[in-house]
């Protein structure tokens, strides 16, 4: 059974691009939610086709598939705007787990769905999912949108990596990654004025994170 066969017999409705240009096209014409992102396409390989994507403007959660299982290509899939990485080969049990994840998380409502937050030069529309800095937009992946949100909700309180993993990604704290630690600095990035020295997300050591609405 192939992938799209199993998506199927799941009650998911499939739709497929035979390379990097036809799947740009269709993630920036049709609507879908979720974007299942193999790297090794031809014509544009997916970092270029998400980089595209997001550059578009388009927050659909993207989960990229690849052989590769460096480091490296898992941070510049990250920078890029994917919000998860499966590396083959991958179980399958575990990946239609996360789909289901991904697809729930994007869906989730803010405890305050009009609520604007601000903070310090940042914006954050909680029901608009859009983010401003010093007036200019933000480019956030879903995921990381998601990761901030419930950094935003939860202010002030300390929180560790397994309920952030849990709350955030749908995952249980015993298939613990480095996931969070990844997009957290990937987060900081972008919303903070010195990545370095965050004064918005702060690590507190041993425990996990939190996001302080004063800023030092």
């Amino acid at each position: 059974m192939t992938l799209m066969d199993r998506l199927r017999s799941q009650g998911y409705t499939v739709d497929s691009a035979p390379d990097g240009v036809c799947g740009v096209k269709k993630a920036t014409h049709e609507a879908f939610d979720l974007i299942l992102l193999d790297v090794m396409l031809p014509r544009k390989d997916g970092f270029d086709v998400c980089r595209e994507i997001r550059s578009a403007g388009i927050a659909v959660p993207v989960l990229m598939l690849t052989a590769r299982n460096q480091t490296v290509d898992k941070v510049i899939g990250l920078k890029f705007g994917a919000d998860d990485y499966v590396a083959k080969p991958f179980d399958t049990l575990e990946l239609m787990a996360r789909i289901e994840a991904l697809i729930r998380r994007s869906r989730m409502n803010p405890a305050d769905p009009n609520s604007v937050q601000t903070v310090g030069q940042l914006r954050i529309d909680l029901r608009g999912t859009a983010v401003t800095r010093s007036g200019e937009p933000v480019q956030l992946s879903a995921r990381e949108f998601q990761l901030l949100r419930y950094f935003v909700v939860h202010q002030g309180r300390t929180l560790s990596r397994g309920e952030i993993l849990k709350e955030v990604w749908g995952y249980s704290v015993e298939t613990f990654t480095r996931t969070v630690d990844v997009h957290v600095a990937s987060l900081r990035q972008k919303i903070e004025q010195d990545p370095k020295q965050p004064s918005l997300i702060v690590t507190v050591l041993g425990l996990g994170y939190k996001f302080c609405a004063a800023q030092g």
